[in-house]
């Protein structure tokens, strides 16, 4: 499990890490413009949601593997090509248009990749049988490493070596993933003779109450997170005269202190289980997303971020356990599809958002953000009690 799973997962989350965080980072480097960095964020959400498209037929089909080590590929040679172009030309109208069409393409692939590497987690957490939510929370450590790095790393690299180093290091982080990548099975994870595609997620996430219902909570939940990700490096760059390693460095706190918190909540699922860990979560998670629209200092939205994200490493351990339980394996890479497309849904509206809102406007932005994230959440695990497929 270690070589076929968590090493190349480890590897992919490096790269998508420096994806999402590093791009905005790099339009905002390239152009100075707030609106074009809300704008790139928005044009990185739309084309994922759009990968899943296919992403999850595909690898239904011709497997997890495969799918995966493809789609590392093709990043790798993306994003070498700009380093590369922007290196000959590293200033004006032509730097700002790659970095704005990098933004998309380095999102599909990055999305093709996840879905790969989270069938390969699904399958592993079915054979772990009850033991599921430790393979689930090793997986989603390894996430939030990688998360904890990223941000800050793409923030140096930016800074101290500019666009070509960060943009070759994550080049280099997607061919380790490709090569850590297994060899595909005879019968490869996740491929199945089935139509597959998004009609039959749906349906089969249709079937499943309990999971639709925690995906509800967590799709409303996603559109304080997707704000406030677009917005920080307008808030802490702009707003505040940060650096942008400032601005990623929020976010490896952040990471830092999901990590801890997936721990905790691993622990806290053998003794209590799903529910009342989902439910704890859910809370610290909203109340800290209240707080943040009234922060007016670097150190106050490093601690408040750390804490929203703390909930979301809880919530993300109860829904990825509840994935892994109630999907059936012979469409689980359509339904993940499916369940990941909802959750990214706020994500490109959040980018479009930022960049139509003059940046002193986005506190207000927050504030109505965070009462429907309190909402949701409440209504969500409210309903969760009551389902009797519910796992315990």
């Amino acid at each position: 499990m270690i070589r076929g799973i968590y090493l190349p997962r480890t590897a992919d989350g490096a790269a998508f890490a420096m994806t999402t965080y590093g791009i905005p980072l790099l339009v905002l480097a390239t152009t100075g413009s707030a609106g074009l960095t809300g704008l790139a964020f928005a044009l990185e959400w739309l084309p994922r949601l759009g990968a899943f498209m296919v992403a999850g037929t595909l690898v239904d089909r011709h497997g997890s593997a495969r799918v995966f080590r493809a789609a590392c590929v093709l990043r790798a040679l993306v994003v070498l090509t700009a380093a590369l172009m922007l290196a000959i030309r590293d200033a004006g109208a032509l730097a700002a248009v790659i970095v704005m069409v990098l933004a998309p393409v380095s999102g599909v692939l990055t999305e093709c990749s996840y879905v790969a590497a989270e069938t390969a987690g699904g399958e592993a957490s079915r054979a772990a049988g009850g033991q599921a939510h430790r393979v689930q929370s090793v997986l989603l450590g390894i996430d939030q490493s990688a998360m904890l790095a990223g941000p800050v790393v793409s923030g140096l690299l930016l800074e101290h070596g500019g666009p070509a180093v960060m943009l070759s290091t994550l080049a280099g982080f997607s061919l380790l993933a490709a090569a850590l990548s297994p060899r595909q099975h005879a019968h490869p994870i996740g491929a199945t003779t089935g139509t597959g595609g998004l009609r039959a997620g749906w349906r089969t996430l249709r079937s499943l109450p309990a999971l639709a219902w925690l995906v509800t909570g967590l799709l409303v939940s996603n559109v304080a997170i997707g704000l406030l990700q677009a917005a920080m490096p307008v808030i802490v760059v702009t707003e505040l005269g940060r650096s942008s390693a400032d601005a990623g460095l929020i976010w490896s706190a952040a990471a830092l202190a999901s990590l801890l918190a997936i721990t905790a909540a691993r622990r806290a699922i053998d003794r209590w289980g799903l529910w009342p860990v989902g439910t704890a979560s859910a809370a610290i998670a909203a109340t800290a997303t209240l707080v943040i629209a009234e922060a007016d200092t670097y150190r106050g939205y490093l601690l408040l971020i750390a804490t929203l994200m703390a909930g979301e490493g809880g919530l993300t351990v109860v829904l990825r356990t509840m994935r892994s339980h109630l999907i059936p394996p012979d469409v689980f890479g359509s339904t993940l599809a499916v369940t990941i497309l909802l959750l990214l849904l706020p994500f490109p509206a959040a980018g479009l958002l930022v960049a139509a809102v003059p940046p002193s406007q986005l506190g207000h932005a927050v504030t109505a953000a965070a009462l429907l994230q309190a909402l949701g959440l409440a209504t969500a695990f409210t309903r969760l009690r009551t389902l009797p497929d519910t796992p315990s």
